[in-house]
Order: C-alpha cells, then sequence, then structure tokens
C-alpha cells in the first residue's frame, strides 16, 4: 500500500472512533471556570457575572446520607442546581468543636466525600463553618484556624471550593468581633490558598450587612459578605438593608434562604420568596437553599415521608422544594410525565400556564429568544417571569444590541434584572448593561430576566425583534 493510501485510511479510522466518542455536556465549573469577585459581583473565569443557584445540606452530623454522588447529580440535572453547601456544625449535635477527635475525623471524611462528589460532577462546592448556637465565631477561633489551614491544604488545587467561615453570628456579637476573627482566618487561609473565595456571615444570623458595608475587611481580594433570609418572616426592610450594602460597595452571596419562617417551620410564601429571587437576580446575587433533607420542618426541600436519597420526583418533594425546582428552571420527570415545573403552588400564588413558551425572533446577526418560566396570580393580576438569551450567530463579535418584545394586551412593570428597560402599553424594550453589552463570536448573554403583570391570564408574548 502506498502511503498516501495508508494515512488517508488512517485518518477515516481516526474520524470514525472520534464520532464514536460520546460528547460530554458542559458542567458549571468547565463551562465557568474559577471563580473571582469583582466589584460587587461573583464573575467567572472570563469575567461575566456567575450567579451561584444552589442548595445546602441540613447539618453534616444529622442526615449524611445525602451526600452523594447520585444525589448531587440530580441536583444538577433535574433541580438547576450548580453549588453544593456543605454544612457543618461547630457545636449543636456532634459539632465538630464539642463532640472529640474521633468525630471531627468523621466530619471531614463526610466533607471529603462531598467535595470529591462535587468535583466529579463540575460543581461549585461551599465548605461551611456552621456557627449557631456558639453565636460568636470567636467561641472556636482556634479551632477554625486549625480547620480552615487543613481544608486549605488539601483543597488549594480545586477550583472549585468556597469557604465559609461563619455561619451566622448571633445573640449581641458586633461586626468588630466577627471581623476580627475573620481576618485571622482569612490570614492563615491566604497563606495556603490565595485565590478562593472566602464568604464572611454578618451580624444578627447574617442580617446586617449593611453595617458590615461601612467597615469591610480591607487587604484581600476574592470576598464575599453573607445575607441570609427565610421569606415568610423577612421582607422589604431585609431587601432595604441588602440595597444599602450593595451601594456602598459590599459583594453579598446568599448562602442561605428558604421560603418558610425563620425558625424553618410554619408556613411557606411563595410570593415573597418569588420577590427575594427577582431582587437578587436584578443585582446578580447568587443564593443558596436551605435544606436537602427530609426533616419533618417547611424548609426541608424533601417530605418527611419520603426515604428516597436521590432520583425523586415531584411528589417527593415538599412545598419548599417543589417551588425552589422551578424556579431555578429544573424539570423532574415522573412516570406521569408530569414535571416539577408544572406543579401547582400550595400558596395563594396561582399558575396561569402549566407550561413553559418560548417566542424568538432574529436579525442578520443575533437570535433572541424570551421564555416564560414561572407564572401566579396575586390579587386581581396575573404575573409572569420571563428570561431573555441573546445568541451570536456569526464569527464576530457584536458591539450591541437592543430588544423589543410584544404583548397581547397592556402589561405593568414588577421587577427586572441585567438590563436597561422601557416600558410602553402593549411592549418593552431592553438595552444592555455595561459588562453584557457586547456578545462574543459565536456566543450569548444570559442571566436577563423580568416579571410582568397584567389583567389577563392569556397575555402572552406576541413576538420578538431585534432591534
Amino acid at each position: 500500500m502506498k502511503k498516501k493510501g495508508m494515512w488517508g485510511v488512517l485518518s477515516i479510522l481516526l474520524l470514525a472512533f472520534v464520532l464514536s466518542c460520546p460528547v460530554l455536556a458542559a458542567t458549571p465549573l468547565s463551562a465557568h471556570g474559577r471563580l473571582s469577585v469583582k466589584g460587587t459581583k461573583l464573575v467567572d473565569s472570563e469575567g461575566k457575572t456567575f450567579q451561584i443557584k444552589g442548595v445546602s445540606t441540613h447539618g453534616l452530623s444529622w442526615y449524611p446520607e445525602y451526600v452523594s454522588k447520585e444525589a448531587f447529580k440530580d441536583l444538577r440535572d433535574k433541580w438547576g442546581v450548580n453549588t453544593v453547601r456543605l454544612a457543618m456544625y461547630t457545636a449543636e449535635y456532634n459539632g465538630y468543636c464539642v463532640a472529640g477527635s474521633q468525630n471531627q475525623k468523621t466530619l471531614k471524611n463526610r466533607i471529603d466525600a462531598g467535595v470529591k462528589a462535587a468535583t466529579d460532577l463540575g460543581m461549585y462546592v461551599i465548605i461551611d463553618w456552621h456557627t449557631l448556637s456558639d453565636g460568636n465565631p470567636n467561641t472556636y477561633k482556634k479551632q477554625s484556624i486549625s480547620f480552615f489551614k487543613a481544608m486549605a491544604k488539601k483543597y488549594k488545587g480545586h477550583k472549585n471550593v468556597i469557604y465559609e467561615i461563619c455561619n451566622e453570628p448571633n445573640g449581641g456579637t458586633s461586626w468588630s468581633q466577627v471581623k476580627s476573627y475573620a481576618q485571622s482566618v482569612i490570614k492563615e487561609i491566604r497563606k495556603i490558598d490565595k485565590h478562593a473565595v472566602i464568604l464572611v456571615g454578618t451580624p444578627t444570623w447574617s442580617q446586617d450587612v449593611d453595617i458590615a458595608a461601612k467597615s469591610p475587611i480591607k487587604g484581600y481580594k476574592n470576598i464575599m459578605y453573607t445575607l441570609h433570609f427565610y421569606a415568610n418572616t423577612h421582607r422589604d426592610s431585609y431587601r432595604s438593608k441588602a440595597e444599602t450594602a450593595i451601594k456602598a460597595g459590599l459583594p453579598l452571596l446568599v448562602s442561605e434562604f428558604g421560603i418558610s419562617s425563620a425558625s424553618g417551620s410554619g408556613g411557606v410564601n411563595e410570593s415573597e420568596g418569588t420577590k427575594w429571587i427577582s431582587f437578587l437576580n436584578k443585582h446578580g446575587i447568587g443564593y443558596v437553599a436551605w435544606n436537602l433533607s427530609n426533616k419533618n420542618e417547611s424548609c426541608a426541600l424533601i417530605k418527611s415521608s419520603c426515604s428516597k436519597k436521590s432520583g425523586w420526583t415531584s411528589s417527593d418533594l415538599s412545598k419548599s422544594g417543589k417551588w425552589l425546582v422551578r424556579t431555578y428552571q429544573g424539570s423532574l420527570d415522573q412516570s406521569s410525565g408530569q414535571s416539577a415545573s408544572s406543579q401547582k403552588p400550595a400558596s395563594d400564588s396561582k399558575p396561569s400556564a402549566s407550561k413553559a413558551k418560548t417566542v424568538s425572533g432574529a436579525s442578520k446577526s443575533c437570535r433572541a429568544s424570551v421564555k416564560a418560566v414561572n407564572s401566579w396570580k396575586s390579587g386581581k393580576r396575573y404575573f409572569t417571569h420571563y428570561t431573555l438569551t441573546i445568541k451570536n450567530n456569526t464569527k464576530k463579535d457584536v458591539k450591541s444590541w437592543k430588544v423589543r418584545i410584544n404583548f397581547k394586551k397592556s402589561i405593568k412593570k414588577s421587577s427586572e434584572w441585567n438590563g436597561v428597560y422601557t416600558y410602553k402599553s402593549k411592549y418593552l424594550t431592553i438595552k444592555p448593561l455595561s459588562w453584557n453589552k457586547r456578545i462574543p463570536a459565536k456566543g450569548k448573554v444570559t442571566d436577563i430576566g423580568f416579571i410582568v403583570s397584567s389583567t389577563s391570564k392569556t397575555n402572552l408574548v406576541t413576538s420578538v425583534k431585534l432591534q
């Protein structure tokens, strides 16, 4: 055989081999890489705003059975989750600082299992030093420094590990006390790991972000401050605290939230939960829901009657769990063919449509798609949550964009994020902000969204035009 003919055969065989190999889908980590803090935003490796959409375990001493690759894969693939938070209590029920060296080893092993599972799945993972009844994080400051030094040594090569160094300072603990503690712990982590994002709790159960904003920690990069809320208790005044902190330049992350009362029990409030998510989306702030367990409380995401540790369907989820999957735009397959996104909310917010509808429009270079992801009724008005995606179909960068969205009937503004919006009766226009103005060749712009209301439940988007 001639050499030319031989290479031709080899090329065909190589092409056949490549085509037969499975195509691996992008994971959150492979798509976004190492995260960092820029201004008030968490950004990915390309400097684009990245929103954490996470779920927290309950305490690792209570419900270790949910720390598994199978469970986390369901969260990623079916719930729309990109981050898992591993909540390790310091004081309660076999907490790390109160139950001896053997228990510390057990908890570290559970953290390692969680980090490994998240890493294998290309998810981000938060290691949470879960202060609660100890109130002041300085109570176990020595143990905390030792723990985070060990974590930093073990995971400094990981691009997906985030450290949360004090969950919820409380009991009258001041910001100056928390700040002093944080500076000591951050100093030791940074000696080992120069890059990982570090989350710092704020006083009054991580609610006083406005106070922290008056005297932030200096001298370190990639530091964020945590805001916690439970929607049936914490409402407008807490969003005002967050706005004050943001205006002061403080980077925020909601590392724990629920739609129940602050106790974790009581009724759930989906409408207030949706207000919070709209607010956080508007400001590009990430959020992590509490909690992945079947504990008999309303903030638990799994029904107490469900013993499954993975493979959940919508019927296995609590009211909080169903709301969360809808909100994260996940989808749970069931034998009946019904998905979580089509489940009826249990509160007074009633959906006006059971299926998401996408309407698209194109120009010479781009295609814009508007998707209805959630609908509900409040009072006499019908509300719909939409997301906008713009894809550049060319091999050249698009320098700017403008989208007009037309509706069947008149609309009113409710919430909006990541764009400049103008409303005119039956249509609205969206222009970009400075950071999402340019669309790279073959790239796309996402994380743009808005909520509008109407007097008609059949008021739908009729057309989308790129101008």
